[in-house]
């Protein structure tokens, strides 16, 4: 089909940001890891003043700065969007994004509801915002409490931030319940291949009909 990689008639079209938000323990990071193996689609790399978890990588991961090193970024207008999130600070570097969109680069964006509103606002026609629930609440500290990586009271404290976050449902294009995590991939695949096939996102479209209208 016109727009798909290995077509022999496909027409450029330009990226989009596609955001995949959830409260933790919903899945976003599994169906995000998923999503990555369609090569057109690529992870837009945030900036963190955090310190790099066992196994994680700057540059891949994320991008590790010191709090000044971030203070300057928001100074200069270089973020997208950014947040705070337990106590440090993530943000989406502008960097080659602009030009990759035109290229017809996507990129994936792993942000809560209030880095999506904030790149939203910035980027209105470019982006595409898919939020995924829990099949309930009490799944939801299950999946939180099987992790065996945080103390009750940091499990608390992300209940609380997930029902927080669920509020915000209303503010996406899409929204997913994920009670079995391949089927929840698929939904989200499709919602991504018809995003790109969208019009508006067809740049050689125009041409294209003209030349088979003779004109």
């Amino acid at each position: 089909m016109a727009g798909e990689p290995g077509s022999t008639n496909a027409l450029k079209r330009r990226g989009l940001l596609f955001v995949l938000s959830s409260p933790s323990g919903a899945g976003k990071t599994t169906i995000s890891r998923m999503l990555l193996s369609d090569p057109e689609i690529k992870l837009s790399v945030s900036v963190t003043t955090r310190a790099p978890r066992p196994g994680e990588v700057d540059g891949i991961h994320y991008h590790f700065v010191t709090d000044e090193e971030f203070d300057r970024c928001v100074e200069e207008d270089d973020f997208y969007e950014w947040a705070h999130v337990f106590g440090h600070r993530y943000g989406t570097p502008k960097g080659r994004i602009r030009a990759g969109l035109k290229e017809g680069q996507d990129f994936l964006f792993d942000i809560d509801w209030q880095g999506t509103q904030q790149l939203y606002q910035k980027d209105q026609q470019d982006v595409v915002r898919v939020f995924i629930l829990p099949p309930s609440i009490e799944e939801l500290r299950r999946r939180l409490e099987s992790r065996q990586t945080d103390s009750p009271a940091v499990i608390e404290a992300r209940m609380e931030r997930a029902r927080a976050e669920i509020s915000h449902w209303d503010a996406y294009d899409y929204v997913i319940i994920n009670d079995d995590v391949d089927a929840c991939f698929g939904k989200v695949r499709e919602i991504l291949h018809a995003e790109r096939r969208k019009r508006q996102r067809q740049t050689g479209l125009i041409p294209f009909v003209r030349e088979l209208m003779g004109s």
